[in-house]
């Protein structure tokens, strides 16, 4: 068992800081900083040959084949799941996919 080459696309990156830029103008400088090292270490975790998760329910990510697990209750991550390696390609707020 081990583990797969993780990419992780720009929307992706973009988001995360997006959202830990937010949660430090909330004059939380070190939850920000734990936000993106948590996240990146799901990221690491999905890199696991044994993990599979479900295909994504939100329809265009459906028809792109992406698949999704969740991060911290609220958050989705989208992938495309390979063999060798896996693509994060988007990083969402659950509420916002309805």
């Amino acid at each position: 068992m081990g583990k797969r080459k993780i990419t992780i696309l720009e929307p992706v990156v973009e988001e995360i800081a997006r959202i830990a830029f937010f949660i430090e103008g909330e004059g939380l400088p070190k939850t920000a900083k734990k936000f993106i090292d948590e996240a990146f270490s799901f990221f690491e975790e999905l890199s696991s040959e044994t993990l599979i998760h479900r295909p994504c329910r939100y329809l265009p990510w459906q028809v792109l084949n992406y698949r999704c697990a969740t991060f911290r209750k609220k958050y989705i991550v989208a992938y495309l799941d390979n063999t060798k390696d896996i693509v994060i390609c988007d990083f969402a707020l659950q509420k916002a996919l309805k």
